[in-house]
């Protein structure tokens, strides 16, 4: 089935390019206030804010833009609170398609849908906006620059972090900065050249691919997200998107539990997980998905990504450094959802920052207020944790579908859980989860 992908084309043409974006790394300059290492949705984010309250801001990332990048590509609610405050939203809105519920359906095909406030825009084109965005702001982009190593100062435990080492494939530039802000997302290179990572190995991965088929247009109108015994410990997905275009995908969250767990070896600990398979069960066990796949064009090819969740595997911050989205572990383990909550810690990052500097706040203070500002989300991270559950029994999808449609003030629950406006600490223990499917209010 899928050895005739073809090679990667966009799925649709680009918002005008006219930000100066991708400046070579010979025009890098030799200081700035802030160096931002990654122009995803929390670099971004971080560089607009940053930029906009007047801080000398310089972004760099591994690959020029447009890039690719691996993702379900949806904006759920938290991801349009932080475009809104970006002044964004109504950009990307016009650009992206809406949806109005994610569709939950179990093993055995039943289905509920929940409503929410929703939107789906390819990764490529929503960090191209937020980069350019960036820049017009007035930070200055580079790239394709890899980010090699910390400068430092000081001995010992007194050593602050005061620039980085920057490198293309035959130029290597020294930047000093006030502060560096690593926004390098899963993969944990820039965590370990920067000692700020716990651990190596990814807590979930996904695969992903794009599928044109406006035949399924009318058809499939919502975010879908299936469950079935035959994905072991993972899900599948089908979000519309614009143009006609679909991600289609699966994900398995925790598929490297005990890889970096001491005394463990994780070649024999490591979940056995074949992505491929796993999605073709998906278009074997969910008809739309199978319908969208052969009857459609590939316009992209299925590609694979990790997954950093739960805010676990790295360290926040350091003197002179903070560490922001999913190089934080910023995405929700049980969905994979990582958008919103990207381009939330960056905001925050950038928040502390200006705070400190209007303020004159010691550094000390400034870290341990972003940290502390992180670390109150930890409850919705456990709450989704708790759910994983779900994806290590399907048939607990069924009991969901059966318990929302029995009560509508259930399925409102489940709302303001997606929209985060009904998030009770109950919904860490066993008793609440079953309050939620049982209990009527």
């Amino acid at each position: 089935m899928l050895a005739h992908c073809p090679v990667f084309r966009m799925p649709h043409p680009l918002p005008n390019p006219t930000a100066a974006l991708n400046l070579p790394l010979d025009a890098l300059p030799a200081h700035c206030d802030v160096l931002v290492v990654g122009a995803g949705p929390a670099g971004s984010a971080a560089a607009i804010t940053l930029a906009g309250a007047g801080f000398d801001v310089v972004l760099i990332d591994q690959q020029a833009f447009p890039r690719d990048k691996v993702c379900g590509d949806g904006l759920i609610p938290d991801a349009h609170h932080a475009l809104r405050r970006l002044g964004l939203l109504d950009a990307v809105l016009a650009r992206a398609r809406s949806v109005r519920h994610v569709a939950v359906i179990g093993p055995r095909g039943g289905r509920i849908d929940v409503p929410g406030t929703l939107a789906v825009l390819p990764r490529r084109e929503l960090d191209w906006m937020l980069c350019e965005a960036a820049v017009e702001a007035g930070a200055r982009m580079h790239a394709p620059a890899r980010f090699v190593s910390l400068l430092e100062e000081g001995e010992a435990h007194g050593r602050r972090v005061v620039g980085a080492t920057v490198r293309t494939a035959d130029v290597t530039r020294e930047v000093r900065a006030t502060w560096v802000l690593i926004a390098s997302g899963a993969p944990p290179q820039a965590l370990l050249a920067a000692e700020m990572c716990e651990r190596r190995t990814p807590t979930g991965v996904a695969l992903r691919g794009y599928v044109k088929n406006p035949a399924m247009v009318d058809r499939i109108t919502e975010l879908e997200v299936v469950w079935h015994p035959r994905m072991k410990r993972g899900y599948g997905w089908v979000f519309p998107g614009p143009d006609g275009v679909f991600n289609i995908g699966v994900g398995v969250a925790h598929s490297h539990a005990f890889a970096d767990t001491p005394g463990r070896d994780a070649g024999q600990t490591m979940q056995n997980v074949n992505l491929r398979t796993m999605f073709d069960e998906f278009t074997r066990v969910h008809q739309a998905a199978g319908d969208l796949v052969a009857g459609g064009e590939w316009v992209g090819e299925l590609k694979g990504a990790p997954l950093r969740c739960s805010l676990r595997g790295g360290k926040l911050s350091r003197p002179g450094l903070l560490v922001t989205g999913e190089a934080a572990g910023s995405t929700y383990a049980f969905t994979g959802e990582g958008i919103g909550k990207a381009l939330e810690t960056g905001l925050a990052a950038a928040d502390v920052l200006i705070d400190g500097r209007r303020q004159q706040l010691p550094e000390a203070q400034v870290r341990a207020t972003y940290e502390q500002q992180v670390r109150a989300l930890q409850p919705r991270y456990e709450m989704y944790d708790k759910a994983n559950i779900v994806n290590m029994h399907p048939w607990l999808v069924d009991l969901v579908v059966w318990s929302a449609k029995r009560s509508p003030s259930r399925l409102r629950r489940m709302t303001g859980l997606l929209e985060e406006t009904h998030l009770p600490r109950s919904l860490l223990t066993v008793k609440s989860w079953l309050r939620l499917l049982f209990v009527h209010s």
